[in-house]
């Protein structure tokens, strides 16, 4: 059914300021929503100040619910005895009060009489039936009632799942998906009313036949989260790191919520939690947010449980070297061939560990979710996996690895005996394709949903098995691929590796440029995965380096500035899609575009000072341009100050959002909240600016810098630092170099100088700290660790 087109929420209410509730507000309020946080009534002084109390904690966590603090301000704080009646007005209302069914339904009576006819009700339920919970509405709600499980932190976990009831009105669901979709930035994965739904009932059994094959293999704890994080693409918390991060108490819940309501299940002896486990939580050890759970800090050293002895030992082991070279290996069926075929129990320990989670999705599908794609999206967007267990079953090889599962379930070597389904092995080589993903309810392929918001995800997240390639190819070299979908817009992707900017990039660029101004209507910058750039390659310069030709360097980098200047003064529009990072020559490119439109999460910052360099690619004279704009014939010093701090201090913005109040987004640049819809907008923002008549900016001829004057009080707050010992002596000779630059070097305050004047300072004072032993010395530790040095 399509979606109202008049369906909008206006404001939403959330019950409940627990962690997750105020979260979910603070989201809300994110995306530009007001919202009504409800909690219980103080029982003394105001009645809010549980909620009110919650509203100012968002303003100090790590990572931050907010994008920014003053988001704060579109969250009321309410409670249930005073302020019911504003319910009327909130098109949405979330309840997320503790995972406790009784609790719920008494709070479903007192706020049904409260809700507008047409208000969309849900539970942010992590488990628990919600069919069950509708029977405690009147038959006049039921239909605009279903769940809505956010994952934690609800800013940064991409997944939510919606959970109809039998009730639910199929229009409402859909709204609800669409807003969720576009308003909140999330992938929704429409999930079964079963135990736990889709996420948490893989995902937590993927942990459980984690720890239950650490104990039969014999593996640390700290090695097993050595072996399950990013060697296999997963998040860096891995295993017991996450349980600690989510709360061995909640993980325990939802382990139960599995012993409760699955009797029958094969698998259900192993719906349990250890002895160890149940220790820890009798304990207090709750985990991260006890400060003590499988790991604790002891000083400034992390020790790990060792559940034989009960004891903490010193943490840090990782995995046997042998493991390692195995999961180095790119062609994931030689790769599980090799872990199957290994006698080294911690390669055994892995593949048993995904022979279980295998077998277990096989035997499951058809009861917890409509079809792979979405068990592969849930875990990829709730649990941080790169790639979904049926997408890493496929990639392997389907029928091998079918083959090897049917042979460990006959010889007792998974923690169940279920045989796999018969849709396994029916010839089939997986269950993803264009056509679409396989539902084991329906025995046929469902293609992706065909709600309107959809067509705004012109690159949706890919899976295994799918044709992801993206228009018709333009134009490629060894830096970029540049291609068009014949709407008049050309897109250029780079190929490097963390897309950074050298000179086949640089190359390119200008390629498609040329191209854009002869045949096209608009360039937009987009990268098929993120990030948008990690600035600029360092190894690309390092031929003219290692022969001293400093020249070739300076020649490279003027090369840069021009290409960012292009970007800015090109005769088409110039768009930046930007997503994840964006530093360094990332950020000089986005800076220079006509337009940037942007992620929210999107972190942008000039951070060339860690490695002992300045911005030479344009950057600091968007600082000395920027402020002189901002000041609009004012004292430019205070606006100059906060564009010098940005470079001096490396500082990157920790959203879209802060980049706007840092500068380096612009006012008038485009957030976007979901990465996916983030090449339409782009592209419908460059067609616009095509259609509005485009031309580029006229070049100022010039504009006034701070000159010797400003240079000398920024050295003169420096040198405080300095004897503060806030800053080593090298970092006060970069950011005095970096306050000469952009102040406009050796002139009078007030001076007018263009561009170009600025480019030159910039670029000469890039190679001579280029030359300087300290910034090598950074250099070279940054290419060697990834990890900036301080001298």
């Amino acid at each position: 059914m399509a979606t109202s087109k008049n369906f909008y929420v206006r404001k939403a209410a959330v019950l409940g300021a627990g962690v997750m509730g105020a979260q979910i507000a603070a989201h809300l309020a994110n995306a530009g929503v007001e919202s009504v946080l409800f909690d219980l009534p103080a029982k003394e002084g105001d009645k809010s100040a549980i909620a009110k109390k919650a509203i100012d904690n968002l303003k100090k966590l790590n990572p931050a619910p907010l994008s920014v603090a003053g988001k704060a301000q579109l969250i009321t704080p309410a409670n249930y005895e005073e302020h019911m009646d504003l319910l009327k007005e909130c098109d949405l209302v979330i309840e997320a009060i503790a995972e406790r069914m009784d609790w719920k339904l008494d709070l479903y009576h007192k706020v049904a009489p409260f809700l507008g006819a047409q208000t969309i009700f849900a539970s942010n339920t992590s488990g628990l039936s919600i069919n069950k919970l509708a029977e405690a509405l009147p038959d006049s709600m039921r239909s605009h009632f279903c769940g809505i499980h956010f994952f934690n932190p609800p800013r940064y976990m991409t997944l939510v799942e919606i959970i109809p009831a039998t009730s639910s009105d199929a229009t409402m669901l859909d709204n609800l998906e669409s807003f969720l979709t576009t308003t909140l930035g999330k992938g929704v994965v429409r999930a079964k009313d079963t135990p736990n739904f889709v996420a948490n009932r893989i995902g937590v059994f993927s942990m459980l036949a984690t720890i239950a094959n650490a104990a039969k293999y014999g593996i640390r704890f700290d090695v097993v989260d050595d072996l399950t994080g990013t060697r296999l693409g997963r998040a860096k918390s891995a295993t017991f790191r996450t349980a600690d991060v989510v709360g061995l108490d909640t993980f325990a819940h939802v382990v139960k919520t599995m012993k409760d309501s699955l009797p029958s299940d094969p698998w259900h002896p192993h719906y349990d939690i250890p002895a160890w486990l149940q220790k820890l939580i009798e304990a207090g050890a709750l985990g991260q947010k006890t400060k003590a759970g499988i790991y604790k800090k002891v000083g400034k050293d992390i020790q790990v449980l060792d559940p034989v002895s009960g004891e903490y030992v010193a943490s840090g082991e990782k995995a046997d070297e042998s493991v390692k070279e195995i999961l180095k290996i790119k062609n994931p069926a030689e790769k599980f061939a090799a872990l199957r075929a290994s006698s080294h129990p911690q390669a055994q320990f892995l593949w048993a560990c995904f022979a279980d989670v295998f077998q277990y999705i096989a035997c499951h599908l058809a009861d917890i979710a409509n079809n792979a794609r979405d068990v592969d999206l849930a875990i990829r967007w709730g649990f941080g996996w790169s790639v979904g267990p049926f997408e890493t079953w496929q990639a392997a090889g389907w029928q091998q690895v079918a083959g090897w599962l049917a042979e460990d379930i006959a010889a007792g070597k998974t923690l169940s005996s279920a045989p796999l389904p018969a849709w396994v092995n029916d010839g089939r080589q997986g269950v993803h394709s264009s056509e679409g993903s396989y539902s084991a309810a329906t025995n046929s392929l469902q293609a992706r949903s065909s709600l309107p918001v959809y067509q705004r995800q012109l690159a949706p997240a890919a899976l295994v098995g799918e044709n992801s390639k993206l228009g018709e190819t333009v134009y490629e070299n060894d830096g970029v691929r540049a291609w068009s979908t014949g709407d008049d817009v050309l897109v250029v992707s780079f190929k490097s590796k963390m897309n950074t900017i050298g000179s086949a990039v640089i190359d390119g660029v200008n390629a498609a440029l040329d191209l854009a101004e002869q045949h096209y209507k608009a360039l937009v910058i987009w990268q098929t995965e993120e990030p948008f750039s990690a600035g600029a390659d360092l190894k690309d310069m390092a031929p003219a380096f290692m022969s001293g030709d400093f020249a070739a360097i300076e020649a490279s980098i003027d090369r840069f500035q021009q290409t960012a200047m292009r970007l800015r003064y090109s005769s088409v529009p110039v768009v930046a899609a930007v997503r994840g990072l964006a530093l360094g020559g990332g950020c000089e490119f986005t800076m220079h575009a006509n337009k940037a439109v942007a992620a929210l999460e999107t972190y942008i910052g000039l951070v060339e000072i860690g490695v002992g360099l300045l911005p030479g690619g344009g950057g600091c004279k968007e600082a000395a341009l920027r402020a002189a704009v901002d000041a609009k014939g004012n004292d430019l010093l205070p606006f100059l100050k906060n564009y010098f701090q940005n470079i001096a201090m490396a500082n990157v913005a920790k959203s879209a959002e802060e980049a706007k109040e840092l500068g380096l987004l612009k006012a008038s640049d485009t957030i976007v909240f979901n990465a996916y819809e983030l090449l339409y907008v782009a592209k419908q923002e460059a067609l616009a600016m095509a259609a509005a008549g485009f031309r580029p900016p006229a070049k100022l001829q010039g504009f006034p810098v701070a000159g010797r004057t400003g240079a000398a009080t920024i050295k003169g707050m420096l040198v405080n630092m300095k004897e503060g010992g806030f800053i080593s002596e090298y970092d006060y000779f970069l950011a005095s170099t970096i306050a000469e630059v952009v102040c406009g070097g050796d002139v009078e305050s007030g001076t007018l100088v263009d561009e170009q004047w600025i480019l030159n300072l910039e670029r000469k004072a890039f190679v001579m700290l280029l030359q300087q032993e300290k910034s090598q010395a950074r250099i070279f530790n940054m290419l060697q660790t990834g990890k900036p040095l301080r001298n």
